[in-house]
């Protein structure tokens, strides 16, 4: 059987609309990016590029429904919705802020951490000035009642997307250095306990986090960027032979290392790699670039065996971890399958790995036309509670595609997966579509960020 993904659109109704958009092209001509949500998706940040550089920080807020006149008459029920939500701009950073960047902030993230009455959301943020800064939720809940009668009173002409209260802001409490130059990208771990960077320099820098609601944290959150104790580097990456454009942490299942985890890169060299842990070092395990598309699929005629002919921009797990997608400038995205050591012994005998115990990736399904041969820069796969296993996709095409996988075995074992194009967002942003994240506890919502400095939030309809 072939391993080349087969696609074919599926008609009739529309399964993803546009439902809000938090900042339009109008109020800025900075790019937007990328987007994070927090773990228990109360939080949405946002990164803007220059010229005036910048992170929104949004909280999800359920508002009462106002009734009607014509209501008067009419029993309120629960079908009718009696909480909606919002998104309210909770705070702005700015390069001027003290102790911020100083240059373009190109990566943002939420770090895992549970998010409770004692543990506030964290925030890392990476730039153009070679820095990844730790942030932290404040509150002045005085300031914030003094606020209240003039947000009242102000609040019929100032739209809560567009205006900030001074009350609720994010402090630097820790600066990391060690990149030469500009950082592209920044990736957690499941628990928090890690964190890793990637940028211009060809480099990966992996730091291990004490931070509040991690495995082996600081027991409070009173933290402050002099304490040395809650970040530690442990190991800077090296191999790649390019800009390092994207990673991602996903489960080792004990095929490499000693770890519970690996990371995997993708860069401009074309190439992804995949590093593990060994004995506390972290080496490269395996690197998928050529001689990677298995025989019984259709490569293309100037790229031979090679899955990328280009940079690879954006690389994504699936939930469990045994996939994972790829997203390339050659405009094609190409699916990942985990193979065990004992698989890999007795299907690929004469591939090389550095250790006899190492399982395998191997690349078992391509598409070469994603977006229409433009550039694939984000891909995000629908998290477990979702339910529906989708992946949605953002390109150079200003769209976003969302796929589904036609295999009746979708919990990727699959050697020969087939997709459905099951709708695209034409024309989603008036320019490239630089992110789009599902968010993590309810499947039915993403949100994008592109070029036009515009962020939307979009409802998967199933």
């Amino acid at each position: 059987s072939s391993s080349v993904i087969y696609l074919t659109q599926v008609g009739g109704a529309i399964m993803i609309e546009a439902i809000s958009t938090l900042t339009t092209a109008n109020l800025t001509r900075s790019p937007a990016w990328q987007a994070s949500f927090s773990i228990d998706g109360k939080y949405l940040a946002v990164c803007f590029g220059n010229p005036d550089t910048h992170v929104k920080i949004w909280q999800c807020c359920k508002k009462e429904r106002k009734s009607s006149s014509h209501d008067a008459d009419t029993k309120p029920s629960a079908s009718n919705g009696t909480a909606e939500e919002e998104w309210k701009l909770l705070a702005t950073i700015r390069d001027e802020d003290a102790g911020g960047h100083t240059r373009s902030i190109r990566s943002v993230s939420f770090a895992p951490t549970s998010i409770s009455y004692d543990v506030v959301p964290i925030l890392a943020t990476a730039s153009f000035d070679g820095k990844v800064l730790i942030w932290e939720y404040c509150h002045d809940d005085d300031e914030d009642d003094m606020m209240q009668e003039k947000h009242h009173d102000n609040s019929s002409t100032n739209s809560n997307n567009e205006q900030s209260s001074t009350s609720s802001y994010f402090e630097p409490i820790a600066q990391l250095e060690g990149h030469d130059n500009e950082i592209k990208d920044l990736a957690w771990n499941t628990t928090g306990s890690l964190l890793a960077s990637c940028g211009r320099d060809k480099t990966i820098w992996i730091w291990e986090c004490f931070l509040p609601g991690t495995i082996g944290g600081v027991d409070n959150n009173n933290m402050n960027e002099d304490d040395g104790e809650a970040f530690e580097c442990l190991a800077v990456l090296q191999g790649h032979d390019g800009d390092v454009k994207s990673i991602a942490f996903g489960p080792s299942h004990n095929q490499w290392g000693e770890g519970e985890e690996i990371l995997v890169s993708a860069s401009y060299d074309n190439t992804i790699k995949v590093w593990a842990e060994e004995a506390g070092d972290w080496y490269c395990a395996m690197t998928l670039g050529e001689d990677s598309v298995p025989q019984s699929m259709p490569s293309s005629s100037s790229g031979g065996g090679i899955v990328h002919t280009s940079t690879v921009w954006s690389v994504g797990f699936a939930p469990g971890g045994v996939r994972f997608f790829s997203g390339s400038d050659d405009g094609t995205m190409a699916i990942w399958k985990l193979y065990t050591a004992t698989e890999r012994k007795k299907l690929f005998p004469t591939d090389q790995v550095v250790s006899s115990t190492d399982g395998l990736w191997k690349c078992v399904g391509r598409l070469p036309d994603a977006h229409s041969s433009y550039a694939v820069f984000s891909i995000d796969c629908a998290p477990t509670r979702a339910g529906h296993g989708r992946i949605a996709s953002a390109g150079g095409d200003n769209s976003i595609n969302i796929y589904r996988e036609e295999s009746s075995v979708g919990d990727g074992t699959s050697e020969a997966p087939k997709f459905s194009l099951e709708d695209v967002a034409v024309d989603a942003h008036d320019g490239d579509v630089n992110c789009i994240k599902w968010h993590p506890r309810d499947g039915r919502c993403l949100v994008s960020c592109g070029d036009d400095g515009a962020v939307k939030l979009w409802r998967y309809i199933r």
